[in-house]
């Protein structure tokens, strides 16, 4: 049993057994003994997943026996008799960086949360709070603003992102205004299978596994049909459609090792496609070809994913008219469009947006408010998988 398959199984376990977010942070045992009140558990002891959830559960179920307290804070992972890993649990990131500190492995104080039949305005308000969450594209753009909102909102988000500069720059910026741990950069390649994987080994490492993964990253290389060049449609493709299946095949294969200890635990990936998905784009077909396979493969995932209580959906936004896609004084679509004379009789660009603008019922483009709403949403809902939501002020409508 590898030690981030562990981690993923007693983050489970302990999410199962209070019906909120935990956090589990891993450290390579170093010496010393082993915490009096941790959760022990056997490295070689189990063949399969299935085997190492079942083991992970009679080792709690042992554990019960001399602790009068629902939840353990400390578990080890042995390998033949040997320490090898400690995990250190705890409903945040810096309670259980602390408890690994100090060496504090007392027993939790959680109590089981309890579900009634209406809805709760406090479980509404605290939606993601505590939630792990992952951003992939999460450096710039509306993908830095899907993380500011999580964070604001009490989330821990992994900022993932090929300009891991960035991400690290944002993730300190954040961290200093919410006074916490609320974001962590991580490097990643979405193209890319082994980079992918990685990421995903490095969250369950870091936090025991995550809630909620939103799969952003994009790019856009418009361009005819009849001109386009194959290198640039398959770079498009690649990063809008390729990288959503490799997001949901490692995402998925780490929520269903955690679902194996937290049944009743449902859990999210959600991918940022757009209107282009859902009525094509004029001259810009790699783009909206991809946002529509994309669709097809968040129905199909959600068809298989579901059976591990993973939700798979679609958010759908409008063009973000003030984001640097568009506004970039110099590289925007606003300026390019101007400058070719895509829209008829414009003289400026203010003209350009006001074209824009107009084609939208709401006369306004979409933000990064509107589309954290949507998410939000879809987190919420504990009934509704495989959909695509709009995010487009009623410029496509249901059909």
């Amino acid at each position: 049993m590898k030690s981030y398959r562990a981690a993923a199984l007693v983050r489970g376990l302990c999410i199962e057994l209070t019906g909120k977010p935990q956090t589990v942070v891993s450290q390579k045992w170093e010496g010393g003994a082993c915490p009096a009140s941790a959760l022990k558990l056997e490295a070689g002891s189990c063949e399969s997943e299935e085997s190492a959830a079942a083991f992970v559960r009679a080792a709690y179920e042992e554990w019960k026996k001399s602790n009068s307290s629902l939840l353990p804070s400390c578990a080890v992972l042995t390998d033949n008799g040997g320490l090898e890993t400690v995990f250190w649990i705890d409903n945040d990131i810096d309670s259980a960086r602390k408890r690994l500190t100090e060496k504090n492995d007392s027993p939790g104080k959680e109590t089981p949360a309890v579900t009634g039949e209406f809805v709760s305005t406090a479980e509404r308000a605290d939606v993601v709070k505590n939630r792990v969450a992952i951003v992939t594209g999460g450096a710039q753009g509306i993908g830095e603003e899907i993380v500011r909102n999580l964070a604001a909102a009490g989330a821990l988000v992994f900022i993932a992102d090929l300009n891991f500069e960035g991400a690290q720059k944002l993730a300190d910026n954040i961290n200093s205004t919410e006074g916490r741990t609320a974001a962590l950069a991580l490097e990643v390649n979405v193209s890319s299978e082994e980079s992918v994987e990685s990421m995903f080994e490095t969250v369950a490492n870091t936090a025991g596994g995550f809630d909620l993964c939103i799969s952003n990253a994009g790019v856009l290389k418009a361009g005819s049909v009849l001109e386009q060049e194959l290198s640039d449609f398959k770079f498009v493709t690649d990063i809008n459609y390729t990288a959503f299946f490799l997001v949901s095949k490692y995402a998925g294969r780490l929520l269903r090792i955690q679902h194996l200890t937290a049944p009743n635990w449902k859990t999210d990936i959600i991918q940022v496609n757009s209107k282009s998905g859902l009525e094509g784009s004029n001259k810009n077909g790699a783009y909206a070809g991809g946002k529509f396979g994309g669709l097809g493969l968040v129905a199909s995932f959600a068809m298989e994913l579901i059976e591990y209580n993973i939700k798979v959906n679609a958010v759908c936004p409008g063009n973000f008219l003030d984001g640097p896609l568009w506004s970039h004084p110099e590289k925007g679509l606003f300026t390019q469009y101007l400058r070719t004379g895509k829209v008829p009789g414009a003289k400026s660009i203010a003209d350009v947006r006001a074209f824009y603008e107009s084609k939208v019922p709401m006369k306004r483009g979409c933000t990064g408010k509107d589309l954290v709403r949507a998410i939000y949403y879809i987190v919420e809902q504990q009934y509704e998988t495989g959909q695509a939501v709009p995010v487009t002020g009623g410029q496509v409508m249901l059909h």
